[in-house]
């Protein structure tokens, strides 16, 4: 069945082990005992070592546990960018035994609320930055525990951040919980592979964000499936990584992960969006691995201080969330040497299905071959299986491959085939050697800068509001961010709307990336003999 394992190399194995460590804290603490005075993470200029990481996660697992009552399958939210008290956070949380929910920075208070009541979170770690957002919702929601984190937390810097919106009550800082837990006893939770240790949440169908129950042992095992695949860029102790991928991302934090399981340092970039600051950071750190969507690999060629970073370590560029174009891989080449490595995955199977192999050194258009002890298949509508060479739904089957959605058992039904295979929604192409390329998305879901956007989600805002009729969105191509959300909208009869006003409905309630670029204003939208909204049909139209 496995026909792409002929194109492996000697070199990779065809299976791996996922218990080489009973858990993540597990893992976290043999590389203390094996790098412990070795850098493990930058960040505003600041390093800090694995010991010193071990010690404040320790603080911050004996705060949540002594003083917060925090205990073993407990769901923590963690609202964060990538700076250093993120990654205090998280290993403090895993200690602790608690599972962590992975909140992105952007979400509006709509998109927040949902995550918090469904992950039926009571405690909260977040940036002071974020916190207006949660002040919006904080009382429709279970929370009762805040801590507010500055910028500059754990790494000793005292740099300027947002104070905590006046609106929460009783927020406890981050600085003192570190403090304080340093003097309280730390009780180890003894932890096994099938304990759950994220809550990691993707888009639905029906608009609302579903939560992938991720296991330690489905972290643990992809980051061997990474490792078998990129032996050369895993040398112990040795490798930089450059973490502009926010680590709220399951991509980023699973090769954040791999690389602490070899005493790497992680270079943290909290806003890869500001070039300058991006290329400042890494341009004399001799970095070996990065990782980014297509947008950021093209948008540091642009820039023009990309030729002053020293490529003297530089081994890999992974490619994921979104295609790698063939320009920008070429042009990269160009650049560095080497083509950009585009994989494949989703927050459901944590992530990595496919990526192709470092001795693989050409661009081959695919997304690479499946990583080992993973089987996939493709379906066709009839759920009979294609052909090499035939498109049909990508299905996987691994260990890390999540156990299922978070309190989802109607969704769960539909998730997941008879013999246990997790249906993906993509449509994909295996070719003779095992190579498999992404040809359509069966979910209508477009990518916008390496962030999923659900169709259905953005038409249940948009049509919450006063005078619209009906309304249908999709992805149109843009350079800049890959695909872009267009909105076409159908006004009740008599009433006036347009597109600013739109614009101005649904900013409080979408994250930015999920903002309408384009819209519309229609009389009618085209419609199947049944009445169901042709999408195609209006792609076609625009």
């Amino acid at each position: 069945m496995k026909h792409w394992t002929k194109s492996y190399g000697a070199d990779v194995p065809q299976e791996i082990n996922p218990d080489v460590y009973a858990s993540i804290p597990g893992l976290f603490e043999h590389s203390v005992a094996t790098y412990g005075d070795h850098p493990a993470f930058t960040c505003f200029g600041k390093t800090l070592s694995y010991s010193e990481i071990d010690s404040m996660s320790r603080n911050i697992a004996a705060y949540l546990q002594n003083k917060l009552g925090v205990s073993h399958g407990d769901r923590v939210a963690l609202m964060m960018p990538n700076v250093p008290a993120f990654l205090i956070a998280m290993l403090g949380i895993l200690r602790a035994g608690a599972v962590q929910v992975n909140v992105n920075p952007l979400y509006t208070p709509r998109e927040l609320a949902h995550q918090l009541i469904d992950a039926e979170a009571e405690t909260m770690i977040i940036f002071g930055g974020s916190t207006p957002v949660l002040a919006e919702i904080a009382a429709e929601t279970p929370i009762r525990n805040i801590i507010v984190a500055d910028l500059g937390d754990g790494s000793g810097l005292p740099i300027p951040s947002p104070q905590a919106d006046t609106r929460l009550n009783g927020v406890l800082r981050f600085a003192d919980a570190l403090a304080e837990g340093a003097g309280i006893q730390f009780n180890p939770v003894e932890l096994t592979g099938n304990d759950l240790a994220f809550l990691q949440y993707t888009g639905g169908t029906t608009g609302l964000s579903k939560g992938a129950a991720l296991s330690h042992r489905n972290l643990l095992a992809n980051i061997e499936q990474y490792k078998a695949f990129m032996p050369e860029a895993l040398e112990p102790g040795k490798e930089v990584v450059i973490g502009a991928l926010p680590l709220y991302h399951i991509f980023g934090l699973m090769l954040t992960l791999s690389y602490i399981s070899v005493g790497g340092r992680n270079i943290l970039i909290p806003n890869p969006r500001d070039m300058d600051a991006f290329i400042n950071a890494i341009k004399d750190a001799k970095f070996s691995i990065m990782a980014g969507v297509n947008t950021l690999f093209s948008g540091m060629m642009m820039h023009p201080a990309f030729k002053e970073i020293d490529l003297s370590g530089y081994k890999v560029a992974i490619g994921g969330g979104a295609a790698v174009l063939p320009a920008t891989s070429e042009k990269w080449k160009s650049l560095t040497g080497h083509h950009i490595k585009e994989g494949y995955g989703l927050s459901e199977t944590s992530p990595v299905l496919c990526i192709n192999p470092m001795s693989v050194t050409a661009f081959t258009g695919s997304c690479g071959l499946p990583v080992p002890s993973t089987e996939i298949k493709l379906l066709k509508a009839d759920d009979t299986e294609a052909e090499p060479g035939e498109a049909g739904e990508i299905c996987a089957r691994g260990p890390q491959v999540m156990r299922g959605y978070w309190n989802r058992a109607d969704a769960n039904a539909d998730a997941f085939t008879d013999d246990g295979f997790f249906r993906t929604g993509d449509i994909g192409v295996f070719d003779e050697s095992g190579f498999l390329r992404i040809v359509d998305r069966k979910k209508d879901m477009i990518i916008v800068s390496g962030f999923n956007v659900y169709p259905n989600e953005i038409e249940a805002v948009a049509a919450s509001m006063d005078g619209v009729a009906e309304c249908a969105c999709f992805g149109v191509p843009d350079e800049k961010t890959g695909e872009a959300v267009a909105l076409f909208v159908v006004a009740i009869p008599g009433v006036e709307i347009t597109a600013d006003t739109v614009v101005a409905f649904c900013r409080d309630k979408l994250a930015a990336y999920k903002m309408p670029r384009h819209i519309r204003l229609v009389s009618e939208l085209p419609k199947s003999n049944v009445g169901k909204i042709l999408r195609r049909e209006l792609r076609d139209q625009f």
